[in-house]
């Protein structure tokens, strides 16, 4: 009997481990057919059953080029030889709201959450990696994310209900490629991933090489190890701040005596949260907003309502902030 390959063992050991996190119930791959859903899609074809869970397949349209929709049949067709239960196309359609790479991810996640309710899985799986994950740290160095944005993607988030869990964040992407060369899978190479219109586009095709040619190899694995570290410090802040949050509630929204008694790193976590809470996205909730908020507290001189991403706005009236939202 031949070895088995050491990054398909490294893919299917990752699911494996996983998968020993995750509440009873199937699981959902999400898979575009790129290397690195692919390879999470064989992993987990592999290991679901022999941890006694069925795993589905859903493949998201987004409609954004020319064949997606013969693209996402092909990745349909492949998953039915797998015995993948259910299998599924979700069509979207992509708005406009934050560009264009948060449009799409906006409509992807709400399709695969629908897909996930549907089912009563315990969780979806994605496909990202050690390198997506040092695109995120960079990403989120250049756009002045502080902390929580420097914490990266995390190994399990539960949004609207439903668990997205990310087996591969220790896996680079080569492991990817090399786990469907292995198995004889095909990838598609998605023409998004080397559009230059596309920030993180740009990242990987420009910055992350030019840190990895200057700094070394081991650049990728740092910066996704500080946005471990970081993830750590950002939970325990994150629960201070839950409790600081209902400690300044008011009538009609949050009192800015108690806000102020807060130290900073607290008081801009605690409006961060009460802001998103209020209904402004958190993928266009950014730190100007938070500041914007944080000078109602600390430098108030008289002005004008803060304005939020969905049509929400926060005005002073004596010591309280008060929210207005759209009808």
């Amino acid at each position: 009997m031949s070895a088995l390959p050491p990054a398909v063992a490294r893919t299917r050991t990752a699911v494996t481990a996983l998968l020993r996190t995750l509440p009873p119930g199937p699981v959902l791959v999400a898979c575009s057919g790129g290397a690195d859903s692919l390879a999470l899609a064989a992993a987990a074809a592999f290991a679901g059953p022999r941890a006694g869970r069925r795993v589905g397949l859903v493949t998201v349209d987004h409609g954004l080029q020319d064949g997606s929709a013969r693209q996402a049949e092909q990745v349909a067709a492949w998953a039915r030889t797998r015995d993948f239960d259910p299998v599924e196309i979700a069509a979207v359609d992509v708005g406009t709201d934050g560009g264009p790479e948060a449009a799409a991810r906006t409509a992807r996640y709400a399709a695969l959450s629908e897909a996930a309710r549907r089912h009563a899985a315990a969780a979806v799986l994605l496909g990202h990696t050690r390198d997506d994950q040092a695109e995120t740290v960079l990403l989120a160095l250049a756009r002045g994310s502080g902390p929580r944005g420097l914490s990266g993607m995390p190994v399990h988030r539960d949004q609207a209900g439903v668990r997205f869990s990310r087996p591969f964040l220790d896996l680079p992407r080569a492991d990817c490629r090399a786990a469907c060369a292995a198995q004889g899978l095909r990838p598609w190479d998605d023409p998004h991933n080397t559009d230059p219109a596309y920030a993180r586009s740009r990242v990987r095709a420009e910055a992350l090489p030019a840190l990895v040619a200057t700094l070394g190899e081991g650049v990728v694995a740092n910066l996704a190890r500080t946005a471990a570290q970081l993830a750590q410090d950002s939970a325990y802040l994150d629960e201070l701040a839950a409790d600081a949050l209902a400690a300044c509630r008011v009538t009609g929204g949050l009192s800015v005596p108690a806000l102020r008694d807060l130290p900073a790193a607290l008081r801009t976590r605690v409006l961060h949260e009460w802001a998103a809470e209020l209904g402004a996205p958190r993928t266009a909730l950014s730190h100007r907003h938070v500041e914007a908020l944080d000078a109602l507290v600390t430098r108030w001189h008289g002005q004008g309502p803060t304005h939020l991403p969905g049509a929400i706005t926060v005005t002073r009236a004596a010591d309280t902030l008060t929210p207005s939202r759209p009808a």
